[in-house]
């Protein structure tokens, strides 16, 4: 069937109209202390947050933010922050799937820039890159709205 044929409407489109780095942190606290080797591999503790601003009727920030510190027998090696964004055009996407694509789809196509960036500078601060595993956004949105759901229902319930 036509586009014509269906009323002109075309279907739901993604764009990645630029991409950037909002904010970028890493500190080397015991350097260069902790640049030689270790006995032991390092703890890395990594968190991960998705944003999302709306623009404008069609365009939205969507901005990642990954946080990992590494500590061997718990003295600091590194820290490092990055929150990595995006602006997107989305046109036709049904409200209903709104959400989803926001903190599912634009989160993964920004990903392995903001994973470059980690490894590039844990490199440059003397060690290893960090390469991370790629993120399951998917998991990550389902437990976002499971947590939420319990949080509205034990606000609900009366104290």
């Amino acid at each position: 069937m036509s586009d014509q044929a269906n009323g002109g409407n075309m279907g739901a489109q993604l764009r990645v109209l630029t991409q950037y780095v909002k904010d970028l942190s890493f500190e080397n606290p015991n350097a260069p202390g902790s640049l030689g080797p270790v006995d032991e591999q390092p703890q890395i503790n990594l968190k991960v947050d998705v944003g999302v601003k709306r623009m404008n009727d069609n365009d939205f920030e969507v901005s990642l933010k990954i946080g990992a510190d590494a500590t061997v027998k718990e003295k600091p090696m590194f820290l490092i922050e990055v929150e990595y964004a995006g602006l997107f055009r989305l046109t036709n996407v049904p409200e209903t799937d709104l959400e989803a694509v926001l903190v599912v789809e634009c989160p993964r196509q920004i990903f392995p820039f903001a994973r470059r960036i980690l490894a590039d500078t844990t490199r440059d601060g003397g060690y290893p890159p960090l390469m991370i595993d790629p993120i399951d956004f998917v998991s990550l949105y389902q437990q976002r709205r499971e947590q939420m759901s319990k949080e509205v229902a034990n606000a609900a319930q009366p104290n």
